[in-house]
């Protein structure tokens, strides 16, 4: 069960009870509906295309794609915190269009969770900017903005200063290296974050925890109502198989091809010097 749904009203006391705006909202619901937005523009894949393993996946909606696995991929692991925690997902904010990926409450205090799916790249932490293959980033900076604004507004909605801690869990990456923690952002790997928060000090009351976590779940602390969430995660669910499945025939082709491979060459070997042996 989700770690802010208490869906039965008879469950024990130690949990708030949550309105289901916020609480039930799904993790990277809008990244999903960006991705299939997107999507939507691409032209479904040929019986031929569909053969040779040929991605269904348009090129445009690739990066929502990819952020959207990454946001799926940390409120998996978020899931192992247990009893104590709530974890709020795609948290819309302000007037805007922003959201937060993750906001994680608990025992240790209050923090932004903002996933950086970076697939078999390489990433560089130093105390004031992270690299991304050598290119610089704007991650920190926009991992401590979203901490200041929401410490602001749950502090105003719990008439009491909240702290946030921003972290930043990077997922998929080749090599992260660590030259120099900032000491302002906490940077770790997604498969790091969950050990990571529950090893940290105390610094909130059972009651504290569960009345930021009540608050939290409200849109009035956001100052924005969340869009009805009509994303069709079924659809994407489908995109995920069918580029699985496309990857899947696309591996098999390559065996196919490196298997078969010797033999042609052989065959081929074989009637080029049976063609000369006749001269």
């Amino acid at each position: 069960m989700h770690p802010l749904i208490n869906a039965d009203p008879k469950a024990s006391v130690d949990r708030p009870r949550i309105a289901q705006s916020l609480g039930h909202r799904r993790p990277a619901t809008s990244v999903i509906a960006e991705c299939l937005r997107v999507q939507a523009a691409v032209p479904p894949n040929t019986a031929a295309q569909r053969f040779f393993g040929v991605s269904p996946l348009g090129r445009e909606a690739e990066p929502w794609y990819v952020g959207a696995l990454g946001e799926l991929e940390v409120a998996r692991r978020l899931e192992g915190l247990g009893p104590g925690w709530y974890v709020l997902h795609s948290v819309p904010i302000g007037a805007g269009s922003s959201d937060l990926d993750h906001v994680v409450i608990g025992p240790a205090g209050v923090f932004t969770v903002n996933t950086k799916h970076h697939r078999g790249q390489n990433v560089w932490v130093g105390a004031k900017r992270i690299l991304v293959n050598g290119q610089r980033t704007d991650h920190l900076r926009n991992a401590k903005y979203e901490a200041s604004r929401t410490s602001k507004l749950l502090s105003v909605a719990a008439r009491m200063l909240v702290d946030v801690t921003p972290i930043i869990a990077v997922v998929g990456s080749r090599r992260m290296t660590i030259r120099e923690r900032p000491y302002d952002v906490v940077v770790l790997r997604e498969f790091e974050l969950v050990a990571w928060l529950q090893q940290q000090p105390i610094t909130l009351t059972t009651e504290q925890v569960q009345r930021i976590a009540a608050l939290a779940t409200q849109p009035a602390s956001w100052k924005r109502m969340p869009e009805a969430d009509a994303v069709d995660h079924a659809a994407f669910d489908r995109l995920r198989r069918d580029i699985a499945t496309a990857q899947r025939r696309r591996t098999g082709w390559t065996v196919a091809i490196v298997l078969t491979a010797p033999f042609a060459f052989i065959t081929a070997w074989s009637v080029t010097v049976g063609a000369l042996l006749v001269r």
